[in-house]
């Protein structure tokens, strides 16, 4: 079997053994060894080969696997990945790592120094290509030396070559102060920066680069600097850069060089290089997380991630932080014609669709070229072609500068607003666009998908996740909503809850509130790991998946004095008091889910299942739970209980999951029964929300993309149904299904974030039944199964309270028998 992998060079044509690394998918049983894969070049020459599994399918054999070379390549290049009948292992790479001669100096806002060099680095991966050495700074020791943040830098070196990748972290490691709820710049906890400055000796003569576009040219003289003070965009200096002190810090727009130049460089947007000597650095995303600045002085070069800004500090609040990747040639560089000029858009695998499709390492994904649904492929397609993209949405708000880059505009949430400036609206992975980024990445072989994947993925690694121990267990590595509905994010920024903030129409205050269950989602994140290889987002995708244990457990609460119970924090959707199947509970089983297959421990999936027990059960009344009386009529009660059918797809995704393992077992057929009972009331009760648009608070256009979910939910029940049913049910996800393009498609606003974001995760699956519909899953092995009566499950705080009253009850009586014993004495 050949895998083809096909590099596309874009603008610089011809490298030469430039370094690649990306994920593979694997059919279930195809690999079981990775050292049989081998390599071959356009030309047929065998190559060395790196591999590292990533995941392997129930039965051991490999599912992910990423894989490093060096490629060669003129103009569009197509390699072959092959299996063969016998394993070996490629040459081991021998080099020194470069990195004794620079150190990273961080500077506050009070002029305090500190400085952290590489010298204590250790080797975290031995491969033969690459070697990746991990220096880390961790919390408890940043604590213990006063330092202001903490360290994580991952240096990758490559045989043969003269470079470094160089992924560095700086962390505020510690808890946000949050008065009411409220998450505002300023709040204590912040840590404030002057500089974060890289500093690598050299010698020798200095040449820059500004952008791609522009041509290498010698510095006379022994200095050299380019500083990007903004985007340079037309709303450079939108509200959306508020400070602590409700200031627009950027004075001007664009960057200053020197030399100075003669053209106008309000507008630039510089992806600088700069050379001394031998040595090279270049940040490929230079512009858009600015403030940046680079400089060549006597002693060498140097790159400051966060310089100082005119009247104010960079302020990382507490839980934040922020990856920059970026490159260092330490010697000639030979890969391209002047140095690192490939690191400023590196070469970018795409695999074949229909050989990802053939593999199922995502199940149901089809190649979007077998994809016969043109309105629904056309819908999906606003995100990256039209109009009112994607990246064009991000210049509306100027979704830039190292805080924000990578988020979406959710510009769905300025339709009622009034104003000469745009409502700014933070989108923070709600529904997870990473995932249906990687999806139709997949699909299509188009990289502008993986851009927006991976981008959007580190910003929510480092800032929409609160990335603290220092705060309490319900809030600790959880994910932030995204800004309040229909209200400007202010000096709120990704957090959810402004102290200004006023919803509309009446102006009422922001409630406040915190990371919290309903909005939580790693599914994106574990793919990004799979296709990229990245241990950030690896690891923040398992620490949401222990955030659900954590905040559900009562033994890390104030209340476990009184009783260690559940706190229901993982399981409540709307109100604490619901327990049912909705939002919250759905989301909590996705991740733990997702963290099982990253780690293969079971406590997490033991927590799934504990939780789909206490939220659903076989024998419930969908009538009772989830409906209201609207003019005589029963009808979903949509504003309270729509998010069930987020629940059911996350039954779906969790009963696929035990048909992987052959898992057949009570838990399987405790939840196949429970999707099968609420999916025929379905078929019974559900039409589309706007259908009575009345009984919903904003009759939009989000409602009719939230319709495709209840598509997919009948095609999970077809796949678990008798025969009899099947064809009821695969009817019902046709109807839903053309119902939520056809009607979407002839609305004016299809194209604002929600809705789009909905259908890059949701809709997809629909081709694979059109192309499968006979496909059947197993029942479980016991056909009769007693699943026992429903209980009410009661929260901690609901039992801590009742206890504490008892406890006063009893005090009472004591004082009150102490009182008489004392009186009748006398």
């Amino acid at each position: 079997m050949d895998i083809d992998i096909r590099l596309s060079p874009g603008q610089l044509s011809q490298r030469t053994q430039e370094p690649v690394t990306h994920g593979v998918p694997f059919a279930r049983g195809v690999l079981t060894d990775p050292n049989h894969l081998r390599l071959h070049d356009p030309h047929g020459n065998s190559l060395p080969l790196q591999s590292e599994v990533l995941e392997r399918w129930p039965d051991g054999s490999c599912r992910w696997v990423l894989l490093d070379w060096q490629a060669t390549v003129n103009g569009e290049a197509v390699y072959k990945l092959k299996i063969a009948p016998t394993s070996t292992r490629p040459p081991v790479l021998k080099e020194v790592p470069k990195f004794m001669d620079w150190e990273l100096l961080v500077r506050d806002e009070a002029c305090k120094e500190y400085t952290y060099d590489f010298t204590h680095a250790k080797l975290e991966t031995d491969g033969p290509l690459r070697k990746t050495w991990l220096m880390k700074v961790d919390p408890s020791l940043a604590r213990h030396n006063e330092l202001p943040v903490a360290l994580t830098a991952r240096m990758d070196y490559f045989l043969g070559l003269n470079v470094c990748r160089v992924q560095l972290t700086l962390h505020n490691w510690r808890a946000a102060e949050h008065p009411g709820g409220l998450w505002d710049l300023g709040n204590g906890g912040s840590v404030y920066l002057t500089a974060a400055e890289l500093k690598l000796k050299a010698s020798g003569t200095i040449q820059y680069s500004l952008d791609p576009d522009a041509p290498f040219e010698t510095v006379p003289g022994s200095s050299c600097f380019v500083n990007q003070y903004s985007s340079g965009g037309v709303n450079w200096s939108s509200s959306n850069h508020l400070d602590r002190h409700r200031k627009i810090p950027m004075k001007q727009t664009g960057i200053e060089c020197f030399p100075v130049r003669e053209e106008n460089l309000s507008e630039m947007r510089a992806v600088p290089i700069l050379q001394r000597g031998s040595r090279a650095i270049c940040l490929p995303e230079f512009w858009q997380n600015f403030p940046k600045f680079i400089e060549a002085r006597p002693e060498g070069l140097s790159l400051d991630l966060f310089p100082a800004v005119p009247e104010t500090a960079n302020e990382i609040q507490g839980g934040e932080q922020k990856t920059h990747t970026f490159y260092i040639a330490f010697d000639i560089d030979k890969i391209t014609s002047h140095p690192l000029e490939w690191a400023r858009e590196p070469l970018l695998p795409t695999l074949d669709p229909n050989y990802v499709e053939s593999t199922q390492a995502i199940k149901y994904l089809t190649a979007r070229s077998t994809d016969s649904q043109s309105i629904y492929l056309k819908l999906v397609d606003q995100a990256i072609e039209g109009e009112d993209t994607f990246f064009r949405k991000r210049e509306i708000i100027d979704e830039y500068g190292w805080r924000h880059f990578g988020d979406i505009y959710g510009d769905h949430e300025a339709v009622f607003h009034e104003g000469p400036t745009p409502l700014v609206s933070h989108y923070n992975n709600q529904y997870d666009p990473v995932a249906g980024f990687a999806y139709q990445f997949l699909r299509s072989g188009d990289r502008r998908w993986f851009s927006q994947m991976s981008e959007l993925a580190q910003h929510v690694i480092d800032i929409d996740i609160y990335n603290t121990d220092e705060d309490k267990a319900a809030y600790n590595h959880g994910l932030f909503w995204h800004t309040y509905h229909y209200v400007d994010a202010d000096t709120g920024t990704h957090r959810t809850y402004p102290k200004r903030g006023r919803i509309p129409p009446k102006g009422i205050p922001v409630p406040g509130g915190g990371p919290a269950n309903e909005q939580n989602y790693a599914h994106g994140l574990l793919l990004t790991y799979f296709l990229t290889g990245n241990k950030l987002a690896r690891d923040a995708a398992i620490g949401l998946a222990q955030w659900v244990i954590d905040m559900d457990d009562g033994g890390k609460t104030i209340f476990r004095w009184l009783t260690r119970h559940h706190t229901g924090l993982a399981s409540s959707s709307r109100d604490p008091s619901y327990h049912g199947p909705g939002r919250g509970a759905a989301n909590s089983i996705s991740v733990l889910c997702d963290g099982f297959r990253l780690t293969q421990n079971r406590k997490f999936l033991n927590k799934a299942e504990e939780l789909i027990r206490r939220v659903i059960h076989p024998s419930d009344d969908p009538t009772r739970i989830l409906t209201l009386k609207h003019n005589g009529k029963v009808l979903v009660d949509a504003e309270n209980r729509w998010f069930y059918t987020m629940f059911l797809q996350a039954l779906g995704k969790y009963l696929d999951l035990k048909v992987e393992r052959n898992e057949f077992d009570s838990a399987y057929a405790y939840g196949r029964t429970c999707l099968l009972n609420y999916s025929r009331w379905m078929l019974e009760i559900e039409a589309p929300y706007l259908s009575n648009p009345e009984i919903l608070e904003y009759p939009t256009e989000t409602w009719v993309a939230q319709d495709m979910r209840k598509s997919e939910i009948f095609l999970y029940a077809a796949e678990h149904a008798e025969t009899s049913e099947r064809p009821l049910f695969l009817e019902k996800a046709r109807y839903f299904f053309d119902y939520s393009v056809n009607t979407l498609d002839g609305m004016k606003t299809k194209s604002l974030c929600r809705p789009v974001v909905l259908l890059l995760s949701f809709g997809w699956m629909y081709n694979w039944f059109q192309k499968h519909p006979e496909t059947v899953l197993p029942g479980p092995k016991e056909s009769k199964t007693n699943f026992g009566q429903p209980t009410v499950f009661v929260p901690q705080k609901v039992i801590a309270k009742q206890r504490a009253k008892q406890l006063v009850a009893a005090a009472g009586l004591l004082v009150m028998a102490g009182i008489i014993y004392l009186v009748l004495k006398r």
